[in-house]
């Protein structure tokens, strides 16, 4: 069997550069006081020599693992399922590529996986968590808080933030659902039904508080919870169907909630839009552009949230520049806006 080349070593680029092993350290890890110079063999001498920094011993020395935590308070099935997530991720992963940073991916599967999370934050393997898809019950956030480490949520905190400081990213919800309401009313629907996403999670809750701002006193009856899946989608529209047949249009929590929601509106032969008019949010292309018909929704920009949430961390927040500043204790926010995307289905 051919043997492995040894890997160059602190002192061979040393030797290779003519300087001590003290200033290609300083060089390497980021450190000041070296003239330029010797700051341009050192890199020329790792260059030609292939060197690659040992991180363990790194992080020794700057006290950074150039790692972060991105936690998803949802289980694998639920993750690998939904495009959002897949997007969301892509965001952050193309942020934290640019800045020479590793993305580790924890799941939570019950509340056992709480405390797993917990203690490997604690444990000082990362710089960093993004957190997102929390639930209003979820320890997280406190688990999070006891670890010690810097944190960017993904979504408005719907937690009591007793430190304070929390700092989040979020997309216009409340907003994005009264401008879907509103198309639906210009369009003279006047049974707009609303299936909702899952009610202990801040978007739906707040997507929730958007349709009643513009349906006021409505019928308390064209209301269904949903979960953010398909198969949601398509138990509420179940529902709404036999309870209110007369409604003639639908704002679904988001794309996948649409989806199912359409299924069952073809399966009773109800046509889109002519008898039932339906917007989704999200605009999640594989999605949204492959219902039949294609659907009118709400789009956030999913990917750019994920990047904003990894440039926040890396950067530290700055409300001035991203976002509001609030008052001390209270969380610091940055919400994104949203546009409605017209196609077929309203």
């Amino acid at each position: 069997m051919a043997e492995t080349a040894s890997r160059p070593t602190l002192e061979a680029v040393a030797a290779r550069a003519g300087v001590s092993r003290a200033t290609v350290s300083r060089v390497v890890n980021g450190g000041d006081g070296v003239r330029e110079p010797l700051v341009e063999r050192v890199r020329r001498a790792v260059e030609e020599l292939g060197y690659v920094p040992n991180q363990a011993a790194r992080s020794l020395v700057t006290k950074r693992h150039d790692a972060v935590a991105v936690v998803i308070a949802e289980p694998e099935t639920r993750v690998f399922a939904d495009p959002f997530f897949g997007l969301q991720l892509r965001g952050i992963s193309k942020e934290l590529t640019a800045h020479d940073n590793q993305l580790v991916l924890l799941l939570t599967e019950g509340r056992d996986d709480h405390a797993r999370v917990a203690r490997y934050l604690a444990g000082g393997h990362v710089d960093g968590a993004l957190v997102f898809s929390l639930h209003l019950d979820d320890p997280l956030p406190g688990l999070i808080r006891g670890a010690g480490v810097p944190t960017v949520f993904g979504g408005r905190p719907g937690w009591s933030d007793e430190a304070g400081g929390a700092v989040y990213v979020d997309s216009d919800n409340r907003g994005g659902a009264r401008s879907a309401v509103r198309h639906l009313a210009a369009l003279g629907r006047r049974r707009i039904a609303h299936i909702t996403g899952a009610l202990d999670q801040t978007s739906a809750a707040d997507r929730l508080d958007g349709y009643r701002d513009v349906m006021g006193g409505a019928d308390p009856r064209l209301v269904e919870q949903g979960d953010f899946t398909p198969a949601g989608g398509e138990r509420a529209m179940r529902e709404l169907l036999d309870r209110c047949p007369e409604l003639d249009a639908v704002f679904a929590a988001n794309d996948l909630t649409a989806s199912g929601a359409l299924r069952v509106l073809r399966e009773r032969g109800r046509r889109v839009p002519e008898d039932v008019a339906v917007i989704g949010f999200d605009d999640m292309l594989p999605v949204a552009e492959h219902t039949d018909p294609p659907l009118t929704t709400v789009r956030q920009d999913i990917e750019e949230m994920g990047r904003l949430m990894a440039r926040l961390l890396l950067d530290g927040p700055d409300p001035h520049r991203h976002g509001e500043a609030t008052a001390a204790g209270a969380p610091t926010g940055v919400v994104l806006p949203t546009t409605l995307v017209r196609r077929a289905t309203a």
